[in-house]
């Protein structure tokens, strides 16, 4: 059986919000019906043609059990059509991607729905304790951001890795990068994000949000609240590193890490011999991808053990590649990433690398960011007329992704 081609239609997002930010008001599963109400009125498919939904979620809950079904019906969708949730940490929103497209080209399914949500805000706390019942003394409530983290990998086989930060300074270590690396990297970052926002580089790709308020009509959300347009090596420089008390010569600060976030981002995954039927126009093409893992402790070199098996499944190389979108969890894993890529550091394919910034000046909500990034790495395809864009990142507990869109 050959495979049929799976395009890539429409990739939309909403802006994304800061921890506690303008769309903390709404939880996940509101956010991930504004996203798919969304993606069936730009591309005015009749919805009881999807096969079926792919959400992704870094911390689902109880409160919309199955987010990818929930958030459908939540927007007054069919009910015939079913719906799964998946979570492979940072990479599920690509992964959900990459799941449709399998579907896709198996013959499966003809048109799915990929992508993801995460209401970071909203992330609840728990206790493990009481189901039994408690005789007496206190309870512990986890906070399922942090616990998360430090419970990404069995603590028996690894120990215990206080969380991602320290993933990051353990490479920051290994590869010699320094705090003034680090920073200048994240100013980078943050200069190319306001830089696209002034060019207006993401008015295609965004979906304004609704958020209501306590008195007069929703206020639109429709701008990213977490660049620093003021960043530079000075404002930067200010910041305290946030592991300093624990880890001598610490690097990771606030200003150059991912930040926590609420956003939602949807597509449309679509066999090739159904586009003109259904009147959909691709923007790219599914190409192929690959996952690796590496030790929990260093989760964040994840991608390079990816490309490296992607690169040997297809044949490709870093020459074929036009736009590479590496998810900037830490500065020093991004550079850690790129030793291991064996880029220089006045390499000129740091021209083509995030080119309108990534996690640490647009944000990392862990979901939606596969989808976040694929709609602007396939319009900025578009625009520099390039054929293949690289889309990557690493996965705490221990994982790397990555995937190729070929432009249509």
């Amino acid at each position: 059986m050959s495979l049929r081609r799976a395009a890539i239609v429409a990739p939309i997002r909403t802006a994304v919000g800061k921890f506690g930010g303008s769309l903390a008001g709404l939880d996940a599963g509101q956010l991930g019906a504004v996203i798919l109400k969304a993606l069936m009125e730009r591309t005015k498919i009749d919805p009881a043609r999807v096969d079926d939904v792919i959400f992704a979620q870094g911390y689902g809950n109880g409160e919309a059990p199955c987010i990818a079904h929930w958030a459908w019906l939540a927007a007054g969708l069919p009910i015939e059509v079913p719906g799964y949730q998946l979570d492979r940490r940072c990479g599920s929103g690509l992964q959900a991607i990459v799941n449709a497209a399998m579907m896709v080209q198996t013959g499966m399914s003809d048109v799915v729905v990929a992508g993801g949500v995460e209401s970071m805000s909203n992330v609840e706390h728990y206790t493990t304790e009481v189901r039994r019942g408690v005789r007496s003394g206190n309870l512990t409530l986890h906070d399922r951001l942090t616990r998360g983290r430090v419970m990404s990998q069995p603590v028996e086989r690894f120990g215990v890795i206080t969380g991602m930060i320290e993933t990051a300074e353990n490479l920051a270590r290994d590869h010699g990068i320094s705090r003034e690396d680090a920073d200048a990297y994240a100013v980078r970052s943050h200069q190319r994000a306001t830089a696209a926002w002034k060019q207006g580089l993401f008015a295609d790709e965004l979906v304004p949000v609704p958020v209501p308020q306590r008195k007069g009509d929703p206020i639109l959300f429709d701008h990213d609240e977490g660049y620093r347009p003021d960043a530079s090596m000075e404002t930067l420089g200010k910041l305290r590193a946030i592991e300093e008390k624990t880890i001598a010569g610490a690097v990771v600060t606030a200003g150059n890490a991912s930040q926590q976030n609420d956003a939602g981002a949807a597509c449309l995954v679509v066999a090739e011999d159904k586009l003109e039927e259904l009147g959909l126009e691709p923007i790219a093409w599914f190409h192929s991808w690959a996952a690796a893992g590496c030790d929990p402790a260093r989760m964040g070199i994840g991608p390079v053990p990816a490309v490296e098996r992607l690169f040997a499944r297809t044949g490709l190389g870093w020459s074929d590649i036009d736009l590479v979108e590496l998810n900037e969890a830490f500065a020093p894993q991004v550079l850690a990433c790129l030793k291991g890529w064996g880029w220089s550091r006045d390499d000129s394919r740091h021209e083509i690398l995030n080119v309108n910034g990534s996690g640490i000046s647009l944000g990392h909500p862990i979901g939606a960011t596969g989808g976040r990034i694929l709609a602007n790495l396939t319009r900025e395809l578009v625009r520099r007329g390039g054929r293949y864009g690289l889309e990557t990142m690493c996965i705490g507990g221990g994982q790397g992704i990555a995937a190729v869109f070929e432009r249509a």
